[in-house]
């Protein structure tokens, strides 16, 4: 009896230890993979989600589900959705679905499936940028000694003031209606320090170097004074020059008018002088 009942306490533990192992055999068949990928993008450029697909998957969108199949031995289905249609492909050398002339709104959580052995997922978030705009500086005049360094404002957008290396201001905004500005008081004493102007979002950035306008002591740079006063002998010589290109203009035609009227006047004696010598 005791026997028995040892046969079947084993019997027992086989059955829970194979179910066991089948259980873990079929979770490596299936893997899983639901941490998210955080990832970028830019516009007009294309995004691969790297996860190949050799013989068959799918790769789903956001509440859209499917948006492109791919079967064995079949024609694949690519870009079930309309909105992506000529720009979502399997790329036959890496077999990563490829989005191209991606847009801001091709943001979303994209899923690859990929089922050529068993089953594995793989989660993208794909966040869309534009380029940074350029910087642009408004350099200051006689009167001022500062700059402005300002930059159209757009997702993420950061606008950062450097000497040298070292950070002196930042600014950033949620408001995407109003540019990002920052002003630059140069000192005396860091006269000779190298200001620029950077501005930057999670994939470009673009930097202007912040021009010198004012001298050592506070004032206008000669360069800026040499500049207006060079400007302005340019514009009276023009003057002058077109002045004197009028006057020769009009001399020149009241020259001509007087030698066409001596002209005539003395065909008109000579006419009379023939007639009077035909009468006598």
């Amino acid at each position: 009896m005791n026997h028995l009942f040892r046969w079947r306490r084993l019997a027992r533990l086989m059955f829970m230890l194979q179910y066991f192992v089948i259980n873990v055999l079929c979770a490596s068949q299936q893997t899983v993979q639901s941490e998210i990928q955080q990832v970028k993008g830019i516009v007009g450029q294309s995004f691969s989600f790297q996860e190949r697909v050799i013989k068959s998957g799918n790769l789903l969108y956001g509440e859209l589900g499917s948006i492109a199949n791919v079967y064995p031995g079949k024609r694949s289905k690519i870009t079930l959705e309309k909105r992506f249609e000529n720009r979502l492909r399997l790329n036959n050398v890496t077999r990563y679905f490829t989005l191209s002339a991606l847009q801001i709104d091709d943001a979303g959580v994209y899923t690859v499936e990929n089922t050529d052995e068993g089953k594995k997922i793989k989660t993208f978030e794909l966040t869309v940028y534009n380029v940074v705009s350029k910087p642009q500086v408004t350099e200051c005049n006689s009167s001022s000694c500062s700059v402005v360094c300002s930059v159209d404002n757009e997702k993420e957008v950061t606008l950062t003031l450097y000497r040298g290396e070292e950070i002196l201001n930042q600014t950033s905004s949620p408001d995407l209606t109003t540019d990002l500005s920052l002003r630059l008081e140069v000192e005396g004493k860091n006269y000779n320090s190298a200001y620029s102007c950077v501005a930057s979002n999670p994939v470009s950035n673009e930097t202007v170097l912040v021009p010198k306008c004012c001298s050592e002591d506070g004032r206008a740079n000669d360069a800026d004074s040499d500049g207006m006063t060079l400007g302005m002998v340019i514009a009276v010589i023009c003057v002058l020059v077109a002045s004197g290109l009028v006057g020769l203009a009009i001399y020149l035609k009241k020259s001509r008018n007087e030698h066409s009227q001596g002209r005539r006047s003395e065909q008109i004696y000579q006419n009379w002088s023939g007639v009077e010598t035909t009468l006598s």
